[in-house]
């Protein structure tokens, strides 16, 4: 069964010393690109996140922002003071001040503003990576979960198209004796229009050719074939996006050599109908994993 490439997941979670709050969206990309929006808090989860996204998704551009907020029932939480990280920066700033002209003082504000020196003091970080990553993961699973719905969706609609490329086939090759028959009244017709003498050996070589010239078996062939490849596709699991990719272009060159080979309105109807209908699929396999 495929997936789509579109989806969206959120997911939140609340405990006594807070609540956690994930959003992943994704849309369709040639490979499988994320982008996280990470508090500074869990910046460190990143790489772990990564790995988890690379091991249940294969294609995709996706979105993950992750959103926290510490506090008891009544919303209110503690804030600490990294001491050692002030004292450090603190003494950095000393260090640098004697090789300055005039330099500004530092408010402690940007102190505060500074990566680690303010930290929630109601949490266990140890706590809340586990749940933030256990909650990432559920969310993943619902991520996959709405893939997997609209993937079943594009299925029906491919399968559509298919029934309407066999169709096409099917009409197509119980036309070709009727075609050759008329274009050989046509010839005959117009032969004797001009009062020609038929010389019945080199009139069976003009058909022989003509035939060959709009013989199409191999093409109706190789689209059946295609068709059923198409098929079995949709049937696997896992990635399939490219290898339906590919067999829309070779479907679509098949419709090509049919509509070059094309010597009546019907068959050239049928090209034209057919290109509709791969076109159509194509652009729904855009967004298929």
């Amino acid at each position: 069964m495929p997936c789509s490439m579109t989806g969206f997941a959120r997911q939140e979670a609340k405990f006594p010393w807070g609540s956690l709050t994930w959003e992943i969206r994704s849309v369709n990309h040639r490979f499988l690109e994320p982008h996280f929006r990470l508090p500074e808090l869990v910046r460190e989860l990143e790489p772990a996140l990564r790995e988890k996204l690379r091991k249940k998704l294969s294609r995709g551009k996706v979105e993950v922002s992750f959103n926290y907020q510490l506090g008891d029932a009544d919303g209110a939480g503690g804030l600490s003071v990294n001491q050692a990280l002030v004292a450090q920066l603190s003494k950095a700033l000393d260090d640098i001040r004697p090789h300055m002209s005039n330099p500004a003082p530092v408010s402690p504000l940007e102190l505060l503003r500074w990566p680690g020196v303010l930290a929630d003091s109601q949490v266990d970080r140890e706590e809340l990576f586990k749940q933030a990553l256990a909650l990432f993961d559920k969310t993943v699973e619902t991520l996959i979960e709405h893939r997997s719905r609209e993937g079943a969706e594009l299925k029906q609609l491919i399968e559509q198209r298919l029934d309407g490329i066999a169709q096409q086939v099917v009409q197509v090759r119980a036309k070709l004796p009727d075609i050759l028959n008329g274009q050989r009244e046509r010839i005959l017709e117009k032969l004797e229009s001009l009062k020609a003498e038929l010389d019945q050996d080199r009139l069976e070589q003009e058909m022989v050719y003509l035939a060959q010239k709009v013989d199409v078996d191999e093409e109706l062939d190789r689209l059946d074939t295609h068709v059923s490849e198409v098929r079995r596709a949709l049937s696997q699991k896992g990635s399939v996006g490219r290898r339906l990719d590919f067999l829309m272009q070779e479907l679509n060159r098949e419709a090509n050599t049919l509509s070059s080979k094309s010597i009546v309105s019907d068959t050239t109807q049928a090209a034209v109908e057919l290109k509709v209908l791969i076109e159509q699929m194509r652009e729904q396999i855009q967004n298929i994993e």
